[in-house]
């Protein structure tokens, strides 16, 4: 293994074991270390990446992973970065699974989680101040970032505020410029995976969803539903509990995927969920990485990307508030919060590993008084 594959390795293998509270705020934890202090690549490309995973179908964080392995490594980063960011948390599913099944409980780690959330919470913030400065170029992409942001808070789907706020801002770059021109591209892709009978079903289940999943864990509790509790493989209570294990364990909560997986098939049911759930991923991200510098090479799509970068930013914005309702709802928690913003703010080199490790146990200790 050259150099640069061990680093991407090395580095999302440790993202996926210590990043936790989401989408939002593993981008802010890769944002950190990809950007700032390894400066693999800069600000604007990073920004792009997220505006334009937005656009894609699966699960946003890990497919970040993918892109920024491959702007380190190639393809085989692409590759490695997305499989060392899932596998921790497929692992740790995987025991929750088994104990699951054996004993028909999970355990109780709601006394870390009571401080690991608002310290999320304070990593996000921090992510958003940087990613902002660089999306806010003008004005009018600053009014499209509060209107996005408006619209999200009152419930309009995410992927619907993207692409109304990119189409705007290339029918503003229309009304200024007359000139359009997109280079041509021609990525190519082959994946190939097999699987034993007892578990193409799970496959083909999961392929579906991972193909088709916008919007997060509440979509993909929806999907799920429709796919396995109403055809009867699944409980509503075994898909809440796998929900669950998929919010609590670090890493993308796609990784519910491995836990229903092992409850319809055992150990291969939950490889074949994995592969199906983020197989497609792995192919959108392999057909777009190569289509974004092209894009910002293009006046009118890089005025599409601006646009959409902006409203990527709104829609962590909107995240993080949504989030601070339901976790800032005593002293212990905000005092947490501003704790880690501190942190975040003051000690800038702090690796936010650390902060969610010492989140974690200040807010058990917090949770006994």
């Amino acid at each position: 293994m050259n150099k640069n594959l061990k680093e991407v390795a090395l580095l999302f293998f440790k993202l996926g074991s210590i990043a936790f509270g989401g989408p939002a705020a593993h981008i802010a934890m890769m944002e950190d270390e990809v950007v700032k202090k390894r400066q693999w690549i800069t600000q604007q490309h990073f920004l792009d990446m997220v505006g334009a995973t937005n656009l894609i179908p699966g699960p946003n964080s890990t497919e970040m992973t993918m892109h920024c392995g491959h702007e380190r490594a190639g393809w085989k980063g692409l590759i490695v970065a997305g499989v060392c960011f899932v596998f921790p948390a497929v692992v740790i599913t995987m025991l929750f699974a088994w104990l699951y099944q054996e004993y028909g409980q999970l355990p109780n780690v709601q006394p870390f989680l009571y401080g690991i959330k608002p310290a999320v919470i304070a990593i996000i913030i921090g992510a958003v101040y940087t990613l902002g400065k660089k999306a806010l170029k003008n004005t009018t992409l600053g009014i499209l970032g509060v209107l996005t942001l408006i619209a999200c808070l009152l419930g309009v789907h995410e992927i619907i505020a993207l692409f109304t706020c990119g189409s705007i801002g290339i029918m503003i770059y229309h009304f200024k410029n007359s000139k359009n021109n997109l280079n041509s591209f021609t990525p190519l892709v082959l994946f190939q995976i097999t699987a034993s009978a007892s578990s193409l079903k799970v496959l083909w289940a999961f392929l579906k969803v991972g193909a088709l999943l916008y919007g997060g864990g509440y979509v993909l509790f929806a999907f799920l539903d429709a796919e396995l509790v109403s055809t009867g493989l699944l409980t509503r209570q075994e898909l809440i509990d796998a929900v669950a294990v998929g919010q609590f364990t670090p890493g993308p909560v796609l990784s519910t995927a491995t836990f229903i997986g092992w409850q319809l098939n055992g150990f291969w049911g939950a490889i074949a969920a994995t592969i199906g759930i983020f197989l497609p991923s792995f192919i959108f991200v392999a057909i777009l990485n190569p289509i974004i510098p092209k894009m910002r090479k293009s006046k009118a799509i890089a005025s599409f990307l601006d646009a959409v970068n902006i409203a990527a930013v709104a829609l962590i914005v909107a995240v993080c508030i949504e989030m601070g309702k339901d976790t800032l709802t005593d002293w212990r928690t905000i005092l947490i919060a501003l704790l880690s913003l501190i942190v975040v703010f003051v000690f800038k080199k702090m690796n936010s590993a650390f902060i969610v490790i010492a989140s974690a146990i200040f807010g058990y200790l917090l949770s006994l008084i």
